[in-house]
């Protein structure tokens, strides 16, 4: 089953072109950068933006800063939101458990499509960044060497190190995401009200961790650690964020996917 949805998945053109519109964006930011040769100053905009004036191979962390706060999770709402709720809207969700598919196993099977949804887009977002920056904003120090967020520089076996613990950080980050969009899926027979349900819920979120009234709420809100990632590039790095940020998508993870499981277990399937 597991299989199925991924060969479904990897054929569909809707994940082909949720994908390619989150690269068009860091795509954007790279040709502006170029032709002006102006970015925001440190510590301001994205993370690492400011940075690939000097070195365009820092352009695939900036670029998961760029999409990570809202494409990447709209993207993933969409395709979670539509896994069970799609196939309800399809009329096929009957047929699909008619056969000899139980409902923990086909709830099983979409949610590690989603995952590798998410993986696939987080790397392909990275590699035509890095060819982006390499392309337009220049190779940097030509020793390899890069500076860290902390100023001192890092060897580019490091960065590489680096870089990939990014990028599954930056996929863990989504589990949560994930998760609420299955829930709200198996809620509803509508994949759009599912995604919208999510995108709300994380709305929210942003909102909250902006009001300083909401501070005894923030270290558990599902948006609080997204950018965690930058801790990776601190020497040392500084890994308290970054745990907890694993950690907190992990529970959402388990909570959120057991109400999924516990509703679709218990559901009458009308369509």
């Amino acid at each position: 089953m597991i299989t199925v949805e991924l060969v479904r998945l990897l054929k569909r053109p809707r994940t082909w072109i949720v994908i390619a519109m989150l690269n068009a964006l860091p795509l954007i930011v790279a040709v502006m950068l170029a032709v002006t040769d102006l970015g925001p100053r440190p510590g301001t905009g994205p993370p690492f933006l400011s940075a690939v004036l000097n070195d365009g191979t820092l352009f695939p962390l900036a670029a998961l800063g760029i999409v990570l706060p809202l494409f990447l999770p709209v993207a993933v709402a969409v395709i979670a939101g539509d896994a069970i709720a799609g196939e309800a809207q399809m009329g096929t969700l009957r047929y699909l458990l008619v056969r000899p598919v139980g409902r923990t196993r086909l709830l099983a099977a979409k949610l590690v499509s989603v995952v590798v949804f998410v993986l696939v887009a987080v790397v392909i977002v990275a590699a035509a960044a890095y060819i982006e920056g390499r392309l337009l904003l220049g190779e940097g120090d030509p020793t390899g060497t890069v500076n860290s967020v902390s100023g001192t520089t890092l060897t580019q076996a490091e960065m590489i190190q680096r870089t990939g613990l990014a990028l599954g950080y930056v996929t863990v980050m989504m589990l949560g995401v994930a998760a609420i969009a299955l829930l709200f899926s198996t809620l509803t027979d509508s994949g759009i009200l599912a995604a919208l349900g999510t995108v709300a819920v994380l709305i929210g979120s942003s909102v909250l961790l902006g009001l300083d009234a909401a501070d005894a709420l923030q270290p558990y809100l599902p948006t609080r650690y997204w950018l965690a990632f930058v801790d990776l590039f601190r020497d040392p790095i500084r890994w308290n964020g970054v745990l907890r940020g694993v950690g907190q998508q992990l529970v959402y993870l388990v909570v959120f996917v057991g109400a999924a499981w516990a509703n679709f277990g218990s559901k009458d399937i009308n369509s």
